[in-house]
């Protein structure tokens, strides 16, 4: 679903990826780990092109993100083709982005409306369920000021999956949360996982990675030190780096 090819992205001087090379299956879940300044979130906004690569090449489902290749030249898409194929990769941020004029069901059903054109009928129908599946059932008329920060982020990730997307990216997603928020948070990405969405997830929940992930993926510098199944990583990390960071996380 995701392949990454030697990609570098700087801003300026400052180079943030030095050539990060991997590759997530259909179905697959992989946790991004790594201290302040790593990359991990430059890294996942380049995937759906809100941060364009420098050099390398990022494919999702087989085609380029954010150019077409003609011959042996790539050529970067009109922001219009790149706002569709963006459609197609949900997002959900540490911060929950949320619409502070909209009820949870507006803010739901906002994108399908008016960039997939889908019937307001439908759409409210479609987000009523989204919202019952992650436990929201009973808030639809809220907004987001009426809304706990774990309340929140849950309409952040029904208003994602809402465009149906072949992809979730989450950064960092309880970061900003009250510890006994977490939890109801990671329950509804556990469900996901459960039901085979592809995922990319930058976070430092430990617990998540070795239950939920297929991959983990260390990553310091902007080049990826260390990667592997989530419990041999946590258990017995091979790279000095890798294990300095977990012994203060862990």
């Amino acid at each position: 679903m995701v392949r990454a090819e030697s990609v570098h992205k700087r801003f300026g001087r400052h180079q943030v990826l030095k050539g990060i090379t991997l590759e997530v299956a259909r179905g697959e879940v992989m946790c991004l780990l790594g201290p302040s300044g790593s990359g991990k979130s430059t890294f996942l906004r380049c995937i759906n092109h809100l941060e364009k690569i420098n050099s390398g090449r990022l494919s999702v489902d087989g085609e380029l993100v954010g150019y077409r290749q003609v011959g042996a030249r790539l050529h970067e898409l009109r922001e219009s083709e790149v706002a569709r194929k963006r459609a197609e990769i949900g997002m959900v941020f540490q911060h929950f982005n949320l619409f502070p004029h909209m009820t949870a069901i507006e803010n739901v059903t906002c994108a399908p409306i008016r960039v997939k054109g889908i019937a307001r009928e439908q759409a409210r129908a479609m987000g009523v369920d989204l919202l019952d599946r992650v436990g929201l059932a009973e808030k639809l008329d809220a907004y987001p000021a009426q809304l706990s920060g774990g309340q929140q982020q849950r309409v952040a990730i029904a208003r994602a999956l809402a465009m149906e997307p072949k992809l979730m990216l989450f950064d960092e997603p309880t970061s900003a949360l009250d510890p006994e928020l977490v939890g109801e948070v990671l329950d509804v990405m556990k469900e996901l996982a459960r039901g085979g969405m592809t995922m990319l997830v930058v976070t430092h929940e430990m617990g998540f990675a070795r239950e939920v992930a297929d991959q983990l993926v260390f990553m310091d510098g902007g080049v990826v030190v260390e990667s592997g199944v989530p419990r041999e990583v946590l258990a017995n990390p091979q790279h000095e780096r890798t294990q300095a960071f977990l012994s203060k996380v862990l």
